[in-house]
């Protein structure tokens, strides 16, 4: 891969018919300047309105992945990312003339021939890469799926699926950068089971699918009035085909671990919408486009956070977002163990606050007599209490509930804090409070300097 950013040669364009939608669509990729990253355009609206193909712009993940800006939405793009970023495409612009990206035969390869076509071309500036420096995991307990990044020198993924099924058992999948996505991973279609595919077809939602661009899994044999409303309803299926458990599609699979690789696919085309390149091992179990983008989002999220000293310079005269009086009716610490001063910046997922250091803080009375020093968990109590406003803030009644630690990761202390120190409180929220349960990532500086950080996972609990 180059060291520079690079962009297609010369322009291409597609045309094909959405699979929810069943929209035919005229697509164009073009190249575009460095340093702009990749955008999609809605050429079909007033002011041709353009949407940032990045994390923070996805707005659903049920079927694919969709992203939106000022009410304007582009889906199923991650077929057609996967095949830019993994060709080494880093800046270009997509027009498109509706509301989804063509399906075309349910994998990337359409757009990797075009890609190949017209070649690609190297830019000026050099490509930006994260090096993945600890461990950094997100978890959907909900759908028992998992996605992990460890150190690596360079980028590699291992996929692991497992849908309790009889057909498509457990399957592995793994990718290097010595492995030719154009060969390995591109040509994987997209799948449906049957049992999740036929409420679709009756409600509307796949209204482009059929077996041209489509992996249909039969666990069970289909027969009698369903088996023949379906075989009305999808060109080319047939009734001893439903009757059959396998695997339904035009030529038989690709691989025999299609299944797998397709999720290979589907998950590189979501980790595109970090927008910087990475070098680490990337470890996916059961993935799928909502863990993926979450995962994506908390990656976005960890780069921001190592770009800066501090990620945020605050007025020191400036009026607080909260006060010491407010903060104290969303929290029910009182001195001297409150450790939030004031908070100078409050987002829906992240919060900056302050507290100051004095030789008056009684716990340098025996912590310790002849070097002062602030004990490390008193920082890290300070961060969680600055993640229990972040959230308190956004409910109802904030009174009524009470926090609590349920488990402390990658916890380090960098520097010593002493009195006079003005200790500044960065807290993200890592991923959006489930079931009572929210993960939140704090950085505690001094000036410029990290002294210490922690990933903090709370229960917000009703009280009795």
């Amino acid at each position: 891969m180059s060291i520079r950013q690079c962009t297609l040669r010369d322009s291409f364009n597609v045309t094909g018919k959405g699979l929810h939608t069943g929209a035919k669509v005229s697509l164009s990729v073009k190249p575009d300047l460095e340093n702009t990253g990749i955008k999609f355009c809605r050429i079909d609206l007033p002011s041709f309105p353009v949407i940032a193909a990045l994390a923070e712009n996805v707005v659903e993940t049920s079927r694919s992945t969709v992203i939106e800006n000022n009410g304007v939405k582009v889906a199923t793009i991650e077929h057609l990312m996967a095949a830019l970023w993994s060709m080494g495409v880093d800046n270009a612009l997509i027009e498109l003339n509706g509301p989804e990206v063509p399906i075309l035969d349910g994998s990337a390869a359409i757009w990797v021939k075009n890609i190949e076509e017209v070649g690609i071309v190297e830019q000026n500036s050099c490509r930006k890469y994260y090096e993945v420096q600890k461990r950094i995991s997100y978890r959907m307990d909900e759908r028992d799926s998992e996605i992990t990044a460890y150190p690596d020198n360079n980028y590699t993924i291992s996929v692991h699926v497992d849908f309790n099924s009889k057909v498509v058992g457990k399957q592995y999948a793994a990718f290097d950068m010595e492995n030719q996505f154009a060969e390995a991973i591109a040509p994987c279609r997209t799948f449906v089971f049957f049992h999740e595919m036929a409420p679709l077809i009756e409600k509307g939602y796949i209204k482009g699918g059929d077996l041209s661009n489509a992996i249909v899994v039969i666990e069970n044999p289909i027969v009698g009035p369903q088996a023949q409303s379906l075989v009305e309803k999808v060109p080319n299926l047939s009734l001893q085909q439903l009757a059959t458990p396998g695997y339904v599609t035009e030529g038989g699979l690709r691989y025999e671990n299609e299944i797998a690789r397709h999720k290979m696919l589907d998950l590189m085309g979501d980790l595109a919408l970090i927008g910087v390149r990475l070098k680490g091992h990337i470890l996916a179990t059961r993935p799928g486009h909502s863990i993926n983008t979450e995962f994506a989002k908390v990656m976005r999220k960890t780069i921001k956070m190592s770009e800066e000293d501090c990620p945020y310079r605050y007025d020191h005269d400036a009026s607080p977002v909260l006060s010491t009086e407010e903060i104290m009716k969303l929290l029910p610490h009182r001195t001297p163990m409150l450790l939030v001063d004031k908070v100078v910046a409050l987002e829906s997922d992240q919060i900056l606050g302050v507290k100051q250091i004095s030789m008056s803080d009684p716990w340098f009375q025996g912590h310790f007599p002849d070097e002062p020093v602030m004990p490390g968990v008193l920082q890290v109590e300070a961060m969680a209490q600055c993640g229990g406003l972040l959230v308190m803030s956004q409910i109802e009644n904030p009174k009524d509930y009470s926090t609590y630690f349920l488990k402390l990761d990658e916890v380090k202390f960098r520097h010593k804090v002493v009195p006079g120190d003005t200790l500044v409180l960065a807290v993200y929220l890592v991923a959006p409070v489930r079931r009572g349960i929210g993960i939140l990532n704090g950085r505690a500086y001094v000036g410029k300097t990290l002294v210490c950080e922690a990933t903090m996972t709370v229960l917000m609990q009703k009280k009795d």
